[in-house]
């Protein structure tokens, strides 16, 4: 511990404007020792004024009798003091005695308060400021938390303090807990001192909490107005005249303001501007190897948990990719069995379709694959029986419901007339739409009706956009209003079953109406049987194939939207803009095969090219 009438010689009075006169030019300006490691002071002074020199002086008489302190050294120029002193640099280059992270804070603190070792914390070489701003806090917190027991006199110096005590905000945790050791250190032992050649950019809280102060040359407007504000204003105008070296010193415990000249540091400059002469390192004193060998124990341990980390993290990258590749397997089994039982039910309604009357309403349209027209025979695809034995529950509904309400009732006689008034308006559209075709056409084994097929060598005299819009929107307009409006249902969903779609269509749910109706739209070739007695909208599809696939997707969707405008004439412009996307994976239409994806989106350009 040492004596409160210690003392360390710094500088000089200095001959010149400003200064308390209380003093001859000349006199040997002394510093208490315990004012020094315990206070908070700040040294301050723009690029070349001799800020750095001062606070080396300061160090290497703190040194020379063997009191510890530590420096944060943040461009890595006090490596010099070891030319006469041991201290232990600590860093992240190879130029530091041990390379440190902010696993060693609490060790640097024990070796600094418990075996009186100085130290310098150089933090220039981290490449990440978080880093460095990590390590600086995890050891002020381990220095703070052991000056609470030990309660010795003890010095923290933090160069560049502007860069985590900023005036502007934006405070980092390095930064608040500097100002909870300048606020509540002195009472434990520990004390700091900022070192900044921007005062402006410094807190003021901290500068005007600092007991001791020195004020080298400063010329930039923002920082002597500072000194105008703490010294008075014509300190403001002095500051700027100082030679290098020379400062205004001000201490609380002497209630004194003084002009000094601060002696030349002993030691290497390694902070010192390059020149022409060549340069050469002193050599250093070395530090006890002991304790280098202490903190790489810490280093070695971290390694290894790090290395266990890693570990650990790949054996957990594997086990969340078995996990995953077991849940596909899992999800793929699930589809076959899914696909089994769909297979058998399939199998089984087949069988019994021929003895439950199944026929007229059985999705049995031929197969365009490949452009074949020839009908369905006995080795059809389980896609086709699976659809065939899925359409029978609505079209069974749709034939009692027939029988209930026959045609030429009370009830039905007028809708019946509607319904085949508007059958025949539709196969006169399509037989006109569709040359060459006989919409009337039935499948030579089953009896049941066709869709119409567009072979493309019948589709000559199409000579262009506008012909084939023609058409189609001629089989739009010769459909009932209530079909159209089911058929703008259809274009908005993916898929639905004909009583959803009379429903939408502002009609009763009546299933026999439902299915005579959707027969009108399945006849004209705009939607398709997809399963599950689910119809869904085709327009996309027919005419693609109408011009032979050979249509890119903005030609694409003007022809679609052209003749989508007939059934929604509200949205045919506004949505003419949408993404293509959905018309490149339309279903080849009326397969009769596949679900139908997506309908085309709400979307296509109005009109033509």
């Amino acid at each position: 511990m040492a004596e409160d009438t210690e003392t360390i010689t710094v500088a000089n009075v200095s001959d010149g404007p400003g200064g308390d006169g209380a003093d001859d030019p000349g006199a040997p300006i002394d510093l208490p020792v315990v004012d020094i490691l315990t206070g908070r002071g700040f040294i301050t002074g723009k690029s070349g004024s001799g800020k750095s020199n001062t606070a080396s002086v300061i160090v290497e008489n703190l040194l020379a009798k063997s009191f510890p302190v530590l420096i944060v050294d943040t461009d890595g120029e006090y490596y010099g003091l070891k030319e006469q002193f041991e201290l232990l640099h600590a860093g992240a280059d190879e130029e530091c005695d041990i390379v440190v992270s902010p696993e060693h804070a609490e060790k640097i603190a024990a070796l600094a308060l418990e075996e009186n070792v100085p130290i310098i914390l150089d933090v220039s070489g981290y490449l990440d400021d978080d880093e460095a701003q990590k390590l600086l806090t995890e050891v002020a917190k381990s220095l703070f938390a052991k000056e609470k027991k030990l309660k010795k006199p003890f010095l923290m110096l933090v160069e560049e303090c502007h860069e985590y005590l900023p005036e502007g905000g934006g405070m980092t945790e390095a930064g608040q807990m500097l100002i909870k050791i300048g606020k509540r250190g002195r009472k434990h032992g520990l004390g700091i001192v900022g070192i900044s050649q921007r005062p402006a950019d410094v807190k003021k809280d901290f500068i005007t909490q600092c007991d001791w102060l020195v004020w080298h040359r400063l010329t930039w407007d923002n920082d002597t107005k500072v000194v105008g504000r703490i010294l008075g204003s014509s300190y403001a105008d002095a500051v700027e005249g100082l030679g290098d070296g020379e400062a205004f010193l001000v201490t609380d415990w002497s209630g004194s303001l003084r002009r000094v000249q601060f002696h030349k540091k002993r030691t290497f400059d390694a902070g010192a501007t390059p020149g022409l002469e060549d340069f050469e390192r002193p050599e250093l004193k070395s530090i006890d190897g002991d304790l280098v060998s202490e903190l790489e124990t810490i280093s070695e341990e971290q390694a290894r948990r790090e290395s266990e980390i890693a570990d650990l993290r790949q054996e957990l990258d594997e086990k969340e990719a078995k996990i995953r590749e077991l849940e596909r397997e899992l999800e793929e089994a699930r589809d076959l069995s899914r696909m089994a039982d769909r297979f058998a039910q399939a199998m089984f309604r087949t069988a019994d379709a021929p003895y439950r009357g199944v026929g007229d309403e059985v999705d049995a349209e031929p197969a365009a694959v490949g452009g074949s027209d020839e009908p369905r025979n006995g080795t059809a695809t389980l896609d086709e029986y699976g659809d065939a034995a899925e359409d029978v529950p609505g079209e069974a509904a749709a034939a009692d419901a027939e029988t209930a309400n026959p045609p030429g009732t009370a009830d039905g006689s007028q809708t019946a007339e509607a319904d085949a008034d508007a059958e025949a308006a539709v196969t006169a559209a399509t037989a006109e739409a569709y040359p060459g075709h006989d919409t009337g056409a039935t499948d030579a084994e089953t009896g049941t009706n066709v869709a119409p097929e567009r072979a493309h060598e019948a589709t000559d005299d199409l000579t262009g956009r506008v012909d084939v819009i023609d058409r189609l929107r001629g089989v739009v307009a010769s459909l009932p209003d209530v079909a159209q409006r089911m058929l703008a249902f259809y274009r908005e969903v993916d898929a639905c079953d004909p009583v959803d779609a009379h429903v939408a269509a502002g009609e009763a749910g009546d299933t026999h109406l439902a299915y005579s109706r959707n027969r009108l739209l399945r006849r004209a070739g705009f939607v398709e049987h997809v399963g599950c007695g689910r119809y869904a909208y085709t327009l996309p599809g027919l005419v693609r194939e109408e011009f032979a696939d050979r249509l890119d997707d903005g030609e694409l969707r003007a022809v679609v939207a052209a003749v989508e405008a007939e059934f929604t004439p509200d949205d045919g412009d506004s949505e003419a803009g949408a993404d293509a996307g959905d018309a490149d994976t339309q279903a080849p239409a009326r397969t009769g095969r596949e679900p139908a994806p997506n309908s085309e989106p709400a979307g296509a350009e109005a009109g033509p090219e």
